[in-house]
Parts: C-alpha cells; sequence; structure tokens
C-alpha cells in the first residue's frame, strides 16, 4: 500500500517532518508562497500539516483530503466551515502548551509591573555602579484586582497561578463557569471596571476584533495594566499606544501584536510597555510535544481513522 501524502503548507516544527517522513510521502510548499500543485498531486494529497493559514478555496482544491492537523490551539487560520462541508477532520494541539503559556503570562505581568528587563538592562550597562540604585518600580502586584478575559483551558492555569500571590480574581467569558469561585462579569466593559488589571487570552473571533478599545482602557484607569497573550486581534493597538502615552492607563505586557511579525514602532518609545515575540510557548520541551500531538492525530487517523484533540467544530465519525 502507498504512503499517504502529507501536504506540509510552509515553515512547520522540524520534529513533525522527522516523524512523518518514514510513514508518509510528504509534499512541501516553500514558505510565505501561494500553493500551486499540479493536477496529480491535488489528487494525491490526504492530510494537511500546518502552523498558519489554510483557505477554503485550497481545501476545496484537493478532492481526497481527510485531515488537516494544526500546530497550535488557536485554529482562526483554518477555514473549518469549508473543511466541514467536505467532511474533513480538522485538529488543533491544546492542553500541552497551557502550562507553559500561564508561566509566561506570569512572568510577563511582573515584569511590566516590576521592570525587571529595564533593571537588568541597568545593570549591565554598568549604570548601578556609575549612577546608584535602580529606580523603584511605581507599580506592583500587591492588592492588585486582576481580570481575565477569557477562562479556558489557558485562562484556568492562569488563575491558578495567581492565587498564591493574594490577589482578587475576576473573569468575563460568554457565559458564566460552572464549579468556579471567581467573579464572574456579564460583560468586558463591567470587568474593565471593577478591576486594575486585565488579562487578555480570548481566542480570534468576530466577537473579539479590537474588543479591548479606548472605552475598556478608559475603565481600567489610570493605575492599570494590560496584558495580552490570547490574539493581537483583540486589541486597538493604536488606542492602545494613545492610553499608555496619555497616562490613562499604567502600563502593558504584550506578547502578541495585530500584523505579526510586524510590531507598531510607536511602542518601542514607550517605557510602560514590555513587549515579547509571540513566545508564550515557545520552549523546546512544548514545541516538541505541540509536533508530537500533529502527528500523532495524524498517524492516528491513517491507522485507525480516530484523532486525540478534534476542533468542536469538526465531525469526528470514524472513517
Amino acid at each position: 500500500m502507498s504512503k499517504p501524502v502529507i501536504l506540509l503548507l510552509g515553515k512547520i516544527h522540524p520534529r513533525v517532518v522527522e516523524r512523518l517522513q518514514d510513514g508518509f510521502h510528504l509534499l512541501r510548499t516553500p514558505p510565505g508562497q501561494p500553493v500551486v500543485l499540479s493536477e496529480d498531486e491535488a489528487s494525491s494529497v490526504r492530510g494537511i500539516a500546518v502552523a498558519g493559514v489554510v483557505p477554503g478555496a485550497l481545501i476545496d482544491s484537493l478532492p481526497n483530503l481527510e485531515i488537516i492537523a494544526n500546530f497550535g490551539v488557536g485554529y482562526d487560520g483554518v477555514d473549518v466551515a469549508a473543511a466541514s462541508r467536505r467532511n474533513v477532520i480538522v485538529t488543533n494541539t491544546p492542553d500541552v502548551l497551557d502550562d507553559e503559556v500561564a508561566d509566561t503570562t506570569i512572568a510577563l505581568l511582573l515584569n511590566t509591573l516590576r521592570r525587571f528587563h529595564s533593571a537588568e538592562t541597568y545593570l549591565r550597562e554598568g549604570r548601578w555602579e556609575k549612577e546608584g540604585p535602580f529606580a523603584l518600580s511605581p507599580l506592583s502586584l500587591r492588592g492588585r484586582h486582576v481580570g481575565l478575559y477569557g477562562l479556558g483551558r489557558i485562562g484556568g492555569e492562569i488563575a491558578s497561578r495567581l492565587r498564591p500571590f493574594k490577589v482578587k480574581i475576576g473573569y468575563h467569558t460568554r457565559s458564566q463557569k460552572s464549579g468556579v469561585d471567581y467573579d464572574y462579569y456579564p460583560t468586558l466593559e463591567a470587568l474593565a471596571e471593577a478591576v486594575d488589571t486585565l488579562i487578555c487570552i480570548v481566542p480570534k473571533t468576530a466577537e473579539t476584533h479590537k474588543a479591548i478599545n479606548a472605552d475598556i482602557l478608559k475603565r481600567l484607569g489610570p493605575e492599570g495594566v494590560l496584558i495580552n497573550v490570547g490574539r493581537g486581534w483583540s486589541v486597538d493597538e493604536d488606542d492602545l499606544m494613545a492610553a499608555l502615552k496619555a497616562g490613562t492607563i499604567a502600563a502593558a505586557g504584550l506578547d502578541v501584536f495585530y500584523e505579526e511579525p510586524k510590531v507598531p514602532a510607536g511602542f518601542f518609545d514607550l517605557p510602560n510597555v514590555s513587549l515579547l515575540p509571540h513566545v508564550a510557548s515557545a520552549s523546546v520541551v512544548t514545541r516538541n510535544a505541540m509536533a508530537d500531538l500533529v502527528v500523532d492525530n495524524l498517524i492516528g487517523w491513517f491507522e485507525s481513522g480516530t484523532v486525540k484533540t478534534p476542533v468542536p467544530e469538526t465531525p469526528v465519525a470514524k472513517k
């Protein structure tokens, strides 16, 4: 029996390639280039491995496509509706990165409040010896009221890590979570009004597009802090820059941006923003686990017709 053909779209973790190459025939496309396949190649493709975008037009051009294995928890780049119409399975990589992202969120929050990176830079530049102690940080985590915009798997892990810091915790999601003792706020506006620290961990949806805007930031207040580890899509970056410059809020910590890897230049000159290049899950251990889940889903599908982590919208019937 011939090996199933897997289309590798653009750049993907090398462990995916390493584990797939013996049991599958791999068809690669160059990163950043349009996907151009011959009729025979298109007909041969039975699976896709991707860490990015799979448009509906591509799905429809592959008549024998059965599964799309997405590298990442978020799968907004995959046209799931088009896949479902074709009865194509879509999988993602939840759970294995929850701890890493939650850990990074706490680190980003602390760095934003206490300016540890700036303090280390001050030391490395020899300024401690020449100029004296680094300036006191104007902000602290002590006594803060933290609001989570999103309380899924990762949001829950972030909240559990916040508990030992003795902060008050609230959250907003579309509906109240059962069995959760954090304060629930039915709207993002109500959450922002109540808290002074807002952590954004929502997916990319129509409802979350630039949901954090000038109004929400004003509600956080002059001691307010915004942390975004979800999607840059959820924040109006122009409004955020204006709020940081005007003192509408005190500080922000960002791991994600609207047009990655492009970062608005206006952020670079602001002393009250901490910036990371989308590294929340970027450890060797976690990225290897994500790669393994991509491969395990593909192997499971072609060996037994089952997958470990189908996305909620996708068909899950056995072959």
